[in-house]
């Protein structure tokens, strides 16, 4: 009975419970964007009549399978989500500090901030990994079944029709070029955050009293920011992970790694194509991260005070 109340009183559980928060919040806010985007990262051929612009292929998704499959796929990353933006928002708070422990009393530098993130990207793929094979898998496979049918499966069907066919080697296809993507994406995520939240309301970082806007905005740009140094990665990311290892005589996967996915991918559909969809997925980032980092600062604050309030009337 007593564990939430000692759980909150800790400045780690608190920044772990607002991470929580963020991470459903971004979630929530962004899936049908991100499905959107997942959609026209891939090869033209594999979805026939695809729309090529976002909104072409918004129109034809709601027209022929509903709205709500803009949210398919969305249980799996909303389901470990919590956990997850938790765990990234922990690491984050414990290597900023660490790299910066000789100046407690001040905020983390900047390149504590962008070490601290590099870290904390290259720890979470652990989680993020399958939780992105699993979703990617679901938001392809009404394709699929749309022109050959097929049974519909949820998130823990999907992990465990590619367990019982792929082993866990096959729940972690694509962690490589997730930790080639992510490191280098969360240094600039929140580095970018640090920076912009300053500039926008000089002090906030020791005070930690900016405004709603200063951490939409703030966010919303640091979203942007990981989203653009990283974004080819994504592309062949996507791609790798849409594809499944071949069993009985299937034939063999069309991508052999990442080079391959590369190489194969400009050859075939240009340079252009690392950029494919691009604007659909930094217009989620700005929404979905401004949403995280406005309801991790917000519930912070809230736990913060309401932490201070029980104390005071303790004593």
């Amino acid at each position: 009975m007593e564990f939430w109340p000692e759980f909150l009183a800790s400045s780690w559980g608190r920044e772990f419970v607002a991470g929580g928060l963020g991470g459903m919040a971004g979630v929530i806010s962004g899936h049908p964007l991100d499905t959107l985007r997942i959609r026209l990262q891939q090869p033209a051929s594999s979805i026939d009549r695809r729309p090529v612009s976002a909104v072409g292929l918004l129109r034809s998704i709601v027209a022929s399978e509903g709205p709500t499959a803009l949210y398919r796929g969305m249980a799996a990353p909303l389901a470990s989500v919590t956990f997850q933006n938790a765990m990234v928002f922990q690491v984050f708070a414990v290597l900023s500090r660490a790299f910066d422990a000789n100046n407690m009393n001040e905020p983390p530098s900047y390149r504590s901030v962008a070490l601290a993130g590099v870290g904390t990207g290259a720890i979470q793929t652990l989680l993020l990994s399958p939780v992105e094979l699993v979703k990617i898998q679901l938001q392809l496979r009404m394709i699929g079944n749309k022109h050959h049918g097929g049974p519909h499966l949820g998130p823990v069907g999907m992990a465990k029709e590619i367990l019982r066919k792929e082993g866990i080697r096959g729940l972690y296809r694509g962690l490589s070029i997730t930790v080639l993507r992510d490191a280098p994406s969360h240094g600039v995520y929140f580095w970018t955050y640090e920076y912009a939240r300053e500039k926008l309301h000089p002090g906030c970082r020791k005070s930690g009293q900016e405004t709603l806007g200063t951490m939409l905005v703030a966010g919303g740009s640091a979203g942007v920011a990981s989203w653009v140094c990283c974004y080819p990665l994504d592309v062949i990311k996507s791609r790798l992970q849409a594809q499944s290892e071949p069993r009985g005589g299937q034939p063999p996967p069309k991508y052999c790694g990442i080079a391959d996915c590369l190489r194969k991918s400009v050859q075939q559909e240009g340079f252009s194509v690392l950029w494919r969809g691009l604007g659909t997925a930094i217009t989620r980032a700005f929404v979905v991260n401004g949403a995280i980092f406005s309801a991790y600062e917000l519930a912070l604050r809230y736990l913060v005070n309401n932490n201070q309030t029980t104390v005071m009337e303790e004593n």
